[in-house]
């Protein structure tokens, strides 16, 4: 059989694949013209300030910390370790004495593949910071109208939020003047945070190189911070050499028998592409699959139980309740758990649960969740499923139903997901992790 591709006569595949099996069309190679343009030089400034724990308040966390490359750039774990934590991955500790987490951060840090895309337009599992002419800064955002102007990038914007968040960088009240500033307002701890930095003076000079509008480090904000974070991590994490990537470009040869069989599946009977669609291989929105809910949950500021809503916290509509963002898929094999909060170890596991949310949901066990030992926070961990009300209004909410597979195929859907695995992008990024960094705190490795 011989089928064109974009337009390329390809050779027999290695499998035979009836047309009638693409329900979907595939998409079109992604490209270097695909990406957003950065400059060199602030990627490398960048590369220093993604290692370095300056940017947190107690200056013990960094932005690597969970979002390592060791890690496929998450940390390995369901429900993240934030401040106050120790060590690193999944063998990160919940701390000890005074200086424990107060809190698990409520989602799974995801991976940070391919975020320098043109086509990405929102981000975060609830999708609370999106490219938006809402308060007239170009995002809708939770700084609102106090987000400043100049971001290079949707992820330039996306940078500064990690920075004033208590249980990921900031700290808590009372403990450094970044975290009391936030409890004053959120934008207020911004230029603190760059006056740390800028005064470095390896970084006050590093800034006047990189940035032609800046002549002197005290021009530096929290602007040029952002901006020089997106444009490293835009292009350490860039990914477009996997094995499909490469099919997709008119090598047939590309993919084997198996990956070739979950293609076919993913674009077809498993209807995995009516979400995961488009070059980015998801098509930005927002879903209700059901997923096994534990953790504290990111609750509204008025929510009286331990829940998470999803979409709903950001939008206030009924209708996006528990719907959370549709990831995107490069390098997926690297960046296990799964889901918004990690629910499922495997790929194995988390195609299951989408192929029969409700029985899987109802066989998950709380030993599947990778969460440190916190036992202070028992109480909390898995409170929502003793909510009967909760884990039904959970139940209603649900925008895929049971697709039949054998076992056969889905090994076939586990094997193409790893055809999303790039090669050399992978293998040799551009940068790599720093041996010191201008603070001289440690980095990190």
């Amino acid at each position: 059989m011989q089928r064109r591709l974009h337009g390329v006569l390809s050779f027999p595949l290695l499998v035979l694949v009836s047309a009638s099996a693409w329900a979907v069309e595939l998409p079109a190679p992604l490209t270097k013209a695909d990406f957003l343009a950065f400059d060199h030089r602030q990627a490398a400034l960048g590369q220093l300030l993604f290692y370095d724990r300056i940017l947190s308040g107690n200056r013990n966390i960094a932005c690597a910390t969970c979002h390592h490359p060791r890690h496929g750039t998450g940390d390995g774990l369901s429900l993240g370790i934030g401040e106050g934590g120790e060590g690193l991955g999944p063998d990160r500790l919940a701390g000890t004495g005074g200086d424990r987490i107060r809190k698990r951060i409520p989602r799974n840090a995801p991976g940070l593949w391919n975020l320098g895309t043109k086509e990405l337009h929102t981000l975060f599992h609830d999708g609370r910071l999106s490219v938006a002419d809402t308060y007239d800064n170009g995002f809708n955002s939770p700084a609102e109208e106090w987000l400043p102007d100049g971001f290079n990038s949707l992820l330039a914007a996306q940078a500064v939020f990690p920075l004033v968040a208590q249980f990921e960088m900031s700290g808590n009240p009372r403990e450094n003047e970044i975290a009391g500033a936030i409890h004053d307002r959120i934008d207020a701890a911004w230029p603190i945070l760059a006056k740390r930095v800028r005064v470095i003076p390896d970084y006050g000079r590093r800034f006047v190189a990189a940035f032609d509008h800046i002549d002197t480090p005290e021009q530096v904000t929290i602007v040029e911070i952002a901006n020089a974070l997106a444009a490293f991590q835009a292009i350490e994490w860039q990914s477009l050499d996997s094995p499909f990537d490469r099919y997709l470009a008119g090598d047939t040869t590309a993919l084997d028998g198996a990956q070739t069989r979950g293609m076919a599946l993913f674009y077809g009977k498993a209807n995995c592409a009516s979400c995961h669609s488009g070059k980015l291989m998801s098509d930005q929105k927002f879903h209700a699959i059901g997923l096994p809910p534990f953790g504290p949950g990111r609750t509204r500021r008025f929510d009286p139980m331990v829940r998470d809503v999803g979409r709903m916290g950001e939008s206030d509509r009924l209708e996006d309740a528990y719907r959370f963002r549709t990831p995107m898929l490069r390098n997926v094999e690297l960046t296990a758990p799964y889901g918004h909060n990690g629910a499922y170890p495997t790929l194995d596991g988390i195609i299951r649960h989408h192929l029969a949310p409700d029985t899987m949901l109802q066989a998950w066990a709380p030993d599947t969740a990778a969460l440190p030992d916190a036992p202070w926070l028992a109480a909390v961990d898995f409170a929502v499923w003793n909510d009967a009300r909760e884990m039904a209004r959970h139940a209603r909410f649900r925008d895929i139903g049971p697709v039949a597979l054998a076992e056969a195929e889905i090994s076939d859907l586990v094997a193409f997901l790893k055809a999303l695995t790039g090669t050399g992008s992978v293998a040799a990024p551009p940068f790599g992790i720093p041996a010191t960094v201008p603070s001289g705190l440690p980095v990190d490795r």
